[in-house]
């Protein structure tokens, strides 16, 4: 079983994030499951969204404590809240920001991974040219199918066709395609 938690704030589409995500897997025929880890908050609140992918049943349906990647789809969060709690070494972590993770401050402990499953992309910029609107879901969404492999990018695309109006689907699947070679891209080199 793959695991996998978003952080982000209310507003943000967390929890689209992790639907699609699981819209995402599902269509590629494995099961997957997405839900809040929130109850009511207001707009900006610290906020979690969960997402587990497999290849059988998941019966589980408590909080990612152990994920096996990391989305954090708002920066500021990273020194407020322990977000790395539970992730191992192994694991990816996909972090929005069009800052260098040595000037995010975790460069000593993005050392513990292997360089490439420990990468930003700026989404919120991708999706502010592609969308108009500050909301970094399908593009981070599109940066995680390059970054782990987990997903297709066409499975993602579906799942963001599905999720939104076609105007609107089409501006994230721009998102989506953008933060997939910008995260490919850089996996490439970190591998070269």
């Amino acid at each position: 079983m793959f695991q996998i938690r978003i952080h982000g704030r209310r507003g943000q589409g967390v929890v689209s994030g992790a639907e699609m995500l699981s819209v995402a897997a599902f269509l590629e025929g494995r099961y997957a499951q997405a839900f809040p880890g929130f109850d009511s908050e207001r707009m900006g609140a610290p906020v979690m969204a969960f997402c587990r992918i497999d290849d059988r049943e998941i019966r589980l349906r408590e909080p990612v404590l152990a994920p096996d990647a990391l989305i954090i789809q708002d920066p500021t969060l990273l020194h407020q809240f322990d977000l790395f709690n539970g992730v191992q070494p192994e694991g990816y972590v996909l972090i929005n920001s069009a800052r260098s993770i040595e000037a995010l401050g975790l460069g000593d402990f993005a050392r513990a991974f292997h360089p490439s499953r420990f990468r930003t992309v700026a989404a919120t910029g991708i999706a502010l040219k592609h969308v108009g609107q500050p909301l970094p879901n399908a593009a981070l969404l599109g940066g995680f199918a390059a970054l782990s492999g987990q997903i297709k990018l066409a499975s993602a695309i579906a799942a963001i066709r599905e999720k939104f109006p076609r105007k609107i689907a089409e501006a994230n699947v721009a998102a989506a395609r953008e933060a997939y070679a910008l995260v490919g891209n850089a996996e490439m080199a970190a591998n070269a």
